[in-house]
């Protein structure tokens, strides 16, 4: 329970109100991760939150996507080169990458959703080779708020049919407009050889799971990444249960199968 001290090697703004922190460990080397997994962030004064790994920075540090949200966050985004936080984790279950293997790969993201995923395409074009067709479909509300674009561009340029949708376009703005599931219609996959993985939005991930699923991909080939109010992350407090699920343990990545019918259960 006791936060391990980091130090901002870099950071990076990426809308208004979100910015990229790479952080690396004071002491001794950053704990091994799976995409998917989060880290309890310590904002020294004001308090912790949970946040998803977007990914592994180079110098062998944590690269953590932050949306100023609250008290806590806003503090966390206002973090220069050089300043030092606590982490604690990595905790929580990944995306299992492996299970996609030889099969066609949905990867579904609304918001900032896209930052818990980022970590499964670069897995993912590290070996294309064992993979099918390879689309990722994103939405965001304007063009402005989109996350990652020139990611978004390199992924196009290695082969992924990379597509976005917007809420509300602006006057530059010449692709689609509308829902995510929109998208779906656009990309190729072969159904009963799909795996998906899919993060954003409660709503967003319900209505592209079961849209996914109408189309004939099984119910254990997509994965969701769900939240709820996390304030221990080792299963200890109950805040972040959904249902028999402690969201800390047994997710945040959970099969859809298994928790389709407690999707509808809202947090308080």
């Amino acid at each position: 329970m006791t936060p391990e001290l980091y130090r901002v090697r870099s950071r990076r703004p990426d809308r208004a109100d979100t910015v990229t922190l790479t952080l690396a460990p004071v002491h001794g080397t950053c704990p091994p991760f799976v995409p998917g997994q989060f880290t309890m962030l310590y904002a020294p004064g004001v308090g912790e939150i949970p946040m998803s790994i977007s990914g592994r920075a180079r110098s062998g540090g944590y690269v953590q996507t932050i949306r100023a949200v609250g008290a806590v966050s806003g503090a966390l985004c206002r973090k220069r080169r050089g300043d030092v936080v606590g982490v604690r984790g990595p905790y929580g279950t990944g995306w299992d990458v492996a299970a996609a293997t030889g099969l066609d790969v949905v990867v579904a993201a609304g918001g900032l959703g896209l930052a818990p995923l980022r970590g499964v395409v670069q897995e993912l074009l590290r070996r294309p080779s064992r993979y099918g067709r390879v689309s990722v479909i994103a939405g965001t509300r304007t063009p402005a708020t989109l996350m990652y674009p020139r990611e978004l561009a390199r992924w196009r340029e290695h082969g992924l049919d990379v597509r976005v949708t917007v809420d509300h376009p602006d006057p530059a703005w010449r692709g689609p407009v509308g829902l995510v599931t929109r998208l779906i219609d656009k990309i190729v996959f072969e159904p009963r050889r799909t795996f998906a993985f899919v993060c954003g939005p409660e709503i967003m991930m319900r209505a592209v799971a079961a849209e996914l699923v109408r189309r004939g991909v099984r119910r254990d080939r997509v994965e969701v990444s769900l939240e709820r109010n996390m304030k221990c992350g080792v299963g200890r407090c109950g805040h972040c249960q959904l249902g028999p699920l402690l969201l800390c343990l047994d997710g945040p990545v959970v099969n859809y199968e298994r928790v389709a019918w407690m999707l509808e259960v809202r947090e308080l």
